[in-house]
């Protein structure tokens, strides 16, 4: 038998069908309403009280709600978790309607569209991503900030791993694509991502937004861009005037940097925290806007490779610097210029408020003396950006003659429009304020009357405007001089005719006044609606400037200095230091280091005891390569660099928990990603690679890489390692250099200099570092025991004959097994009666093939436990 419910609850089910995967916030009177398993779900994660109500079946339906004037922050806290919410308002006058009243959805509320409220971070775009595949190794990929009305496509050929780079590098909120999208490509995302799923099948393009496909020339860009604008307005239902034209981007353009190097290099988190402080981007946000925040952070994760636009960048940072006082006054008229780009959007989006207005005209008032200060600076590169900033004075003009300078917030009733703005508002107001005028001379006229002194003449929306006489002075109240109102306990309420004539007056002045006045709101909107694209041309400049200026300041702060290209792609900082490291310090000294690296050091094997500064110095080298191709001046004396086309890092341990991955399976996933993508043009920093598997395993693989690197593909390359034996390459291969991370002994514990000197570490100190850890003195005094028996065994071992005691084998670069001793034709043949038959099979087969020309990295530790047995 089917359920029927009552016709109200069937609405509600019918709109619900349309929108299984979000939150209905169903409008009832003053409140949002839901039911059902929306209703359970809800209070569980607003913390709301779970009711119920009839809804004609035996059950009760479970049901919750939040007062509509709340609604928003609770609506919030759901899209911050990560869900989406369907706003369905009622569309009919409820006296007017015949049964039920007709709502329908208005808007749908994603992760990916929030348009205001605590979700958007003043310095971080909101970006909602779109995901089109064309096979297995060609995409499109669209982001797009509703926010701010930018939207920007890439077409990717480098298959799935490079979307995904791409998605975590945008750190887009939710992702669209169509119902076919692979479930095993859905999974990828999900493993590292806790990001919010949408379907959207029409990739047709619609006319009132093909003039924003006008750049993209590929057709797969095109229909990538349609599915995720068709999305955008198929859940906003409103005109989005303030969506830019979109622009495609080329990631070979950029600097490559993947997801885990930028993780490694805490270029815009830290690893520990996850927050900003600690971070490249904490150290350089000197930024007064918060679109030049959101900037800042666009241009730390791409930096630049056209040394063209890299060197516009320095001369204008390097302009800046040397005009201190001008910087200065800069930067206080930078501080009153507010999101122009938000408020851009929050006008074409229709939820733009009146003191919204007051901002964006008090930051229109700024630009005629920024562009006057620009000019001043008297460079051609300042002259050209000075031009690009648009007054846009119309605009300004427009709500200086509108709008109050201190409006409410609501803008539905009243008080908004400056007076001699309108004419027929003016007469309203006038009437308005007469009529009250007329009030207060009455109640004196009154109280001179009756000799009532505490007579007043007062207002109320149920009753309209009264004249209260206490109770006490009834008695002096001549008889039918006024008409009963109402009574109170205290007091009796009356009027006169002349009152009720005077309140009609009023209150039809005041009500078409509140009513006009919001249509002459409505007006002023949309007249700035005109201007919104001069607007976003406009906050891309003043964005841009404040990013150079934060350059110029934070270089000239801590002394940074211009960088120089080297065509050669040679590398020298002389007294480099790590920019965030620096300022962490605080009032200690940062000891600073030289790095040189030329087609003779191609590669440097650092080694050196642990806290003593090879990661640190490793990363310096990195941050400072970026810093100086985002187009800021870097901590350093002086700087030679080539141009980088990317950058590959492997620092540091973490298991990844969520895709089931050992620490040393990630190590060697970032490895591979280096190894395989990396160019002459690459800067590779790899730091102890190996130390997840047996010492033979570990070095082994240590080993190959750095042959890999040297012999086929000559990055410049930073290796840190505690395998010493690793230290004989610089006989071996040419473009490698021994550095190390230099510390001295002093009464028996190490202190750490921090200094990079030239040739390999003498010892590791390991224990010393144990020390400093403050483990227990009698477990430090036990390694110390141990430590010197191991020496005095080796060395014992050393002074031993050769023929009696031979060392470990070592395998050099590139040396054939004939050379290791233990295939040394001169050794007596073992007995064959000492060996297992699979000993002998495998000695047997060795002497079958040529085995003795190879170098087999991957069979050395069987071979040497083989070996030693053999010797018996």
């Amino acid at each position: 038998m089917a359920l029927t419910y009552t016709p109200m609850i069937q609405q509600y089910l019918r709109v619900k069908a349309d929108y299984q995967d979000a939150f209905l916030f169903f409008r009832l009177g003053d409140f949002y309403e839901m039911f059902f398993d929306d209703a359970i779900r809800a209070s569980q994660e607003l913390e709301i009280t779970l009711t119920s109500r009839e809804g004609g079946t035996e059950e009760r339906i479970p049901m919750c709600g939040v007062p509509y004037h709340s609604a928003p922050g609770y609506i919030e806290q759901l899209v911050e978790k990560g869900y989406k919410v369907a706003i369905c308002e009622q569309t009919e006058d409820p006296k007017q309607a015949k049964g039920v009243v007709k709502r329908e959805v208005v808007q749908l509320i994603t992760p990916g569209t929030m348009m205001e409220g605590k979700g958007l971070t003043d310095k971080e775009n909101n970006y909602i991503a779109s995901i089109t595949a064309f096979d297995h190794q060609t995409f499109a990929f669209v982001c797009n900030d509703l926010s701010t009305g930018e939207t920007k496509a890439a077409f990717l050929s480098g298959g799935f791993d490079t979307v995904l780079n791409e998605l975590f590098l945008s750190g887009a909120r939710e992702v669209v694509v169509g119902s076919d999208f692979s479930e095993e490509w859905q999974a990828k995302i999900k493993e590292r991502s806790q990001i919010t799923f949408s379907i959207e099948n029409d990739d047709q393009q619609q006319g009132h937004y093909v003039p924003l496909l006008e750049k993209l020339e590929k057709n797969e860009l095109r229909l990538a861009s349609s599915r995720l604008l068709n999305y955008l307005h198929r859940t906003q239902k409103r005109s989005l005037d303030h969506l830019q034209v979109v622009e495609v981007y080329h990631i070979d353009e950029y600097v490559k940097i993947d997801y885990y190097s930028k993780r490694n290099l805490e270029l815009t988190e830290t690893i520990r925290s996850k927050g900003k402080k600690g971070s490249l981007l904490w150290l350089l946000d000197e930024t007064k806007t918060a679109m030049g925040g959101r900037l800042l952070k666009q241009w730390i994760d791409r930096p630049l490779m056209n040394k063209q636009e890299i060197t516009r960048r320095h001369d204008l940072v390097d302009t800046l610097i040397s005009a201190y006082f001008e910087r200065e006054e800069l930067r206080e008229k930078l501080k009153e210029v507010y999101d122009l780009e938000r408020l851009a959007g929050r006008v074409a989006f229709g939820n733009v408020n009146a003191r919204d207005l007051i901002q964006l005209k008090k930051s229109l008032q700024q630009i005629p003396h920024l562009k006057q200060m620009v000019h001043d600076l008297s460079t051609e590169e300042a002259e050209k950006l000075a031009e690009r900033l648009d007054s846009c004075e119309e605009a300004t003009d427009l709500l200086e003659q509108a709008i109050v300078d201190h409006p409410p917030l609501s803008v539905k009733e009243g008080n908004i429009i400056r007076d001699g703005y309108h004419g027929e508002l003016d007469t309203y107001r006038d009437a308005s304020r007469n009529g009250k005028n007329w009030i207060a001379q009455l109640e004196r006229q009154e109280r001179e009357k009756t000799g009532i002194k505490s007579l007043k003449i007062g207002y109320n929306r149920v009753f309209g405007y009264y004249i209260e006489v206490t109770r006490a002075n009834l008695p002096h109240l001549p008889e039918g001089l006024y008409e009963r109102k109402q009574t109170l306990t205290n007091a009796e309420r009356f009027v006169t005719p002349e009152l009720k004539e005077t309140e009609a007056l009023i209150l039809q002045a005041e009500e078409k006044s509140v009513e006009l006045e919001y249509e002459l709101f409505a007006m002023v909107r949309e007249q700035i609606k005109t201007y919104i694209p001069r607007l976003q041309a406009l906050a891309k400049t003043v964005s841009e400037l404040d990013v150079l200026q934060c350059f110029a300041a934070i270089s000239e702060q801590r002394h940074y200095v211009r960088p120089y290209f080297s065509a050669e792609r040679r590398v020298y900082i002389k007294e480099g230091r790590h920019p965030v490291v620096e300022k962490v310090m605080k009032a200690q000294e940062y000891v600073p280091n030289d790095c040189l690296m030329d087609q003779e050091r191609e590669i440097l094997l650092i080694t050196g005891p642990n806290m003593s500064g090879k990661s640190t110095y490793m990363r310096q080298i990195a941050l400072t390569a970026i810093l100086a191709q985002i187009g800021c001046f870097v901590p350093a004396e002086s700087a030679e660099l080539p141009i980088f086309d990317q950058v590959f890092t492997r620092i540091g341990a973490a298991d990844d928990l969520i895709s089931g991955q050992s620490t040393f399976m990630v190590e060697m996933l970032e490895a591979k990603n280096a190894i395989v993508n990396a160019t002459q043009n690459s800067l590779i920093l790899f730091d102890e690679i190996g130390r997840g598997t047996s010492t033979y395993d570990g070095m082994a693989l240590a080993q190959a890489m750095i042959e890999y690197i040297h012999e086929h593909i000559g990055a410049k390359t930073l290796f840190s390692t505690h395998y010493h034996e690793l230290t004989v390459l610089q006989e071996e291969l040419q473009q490698l250099k021994n550095v190390h991370v230099s510390a001295a002994e002093q009464n028996g514990k190490v202190v750490f200099l921090h200094k990079i000197k030239e040739g390999p570490a003498d010892k590791s100190y390991g224990i010393h570092v144990a020390q400093l850890a403050e483990l227990p003195d009698e477990l430090i005094a036990r390694a110390n025991t141990i430590l010197a028996g191991f020496e005095k065994q080796h060395q014992d071992q050393q002074n031993q004959p050769q023929r009696e005691t031979k060392q470990e084998p070592v395998l050099k670069a590139h040396e054939p097994l004939a050379q290791l001793s233990f295939f040394d034709e001169k050794e007596p043949e073992p007995k064959q009666t000492q060996l297992s038959s699979k000993e002998k099979k495998i000695l047997q087969h060795l002497k079958s093939i040529e085995i003795l020309e190879m170098t087999p990295m991957q069979a050395f530790n069987e071979l040497y436990e083989l070996h030693k047995k053999i010797k018996g």
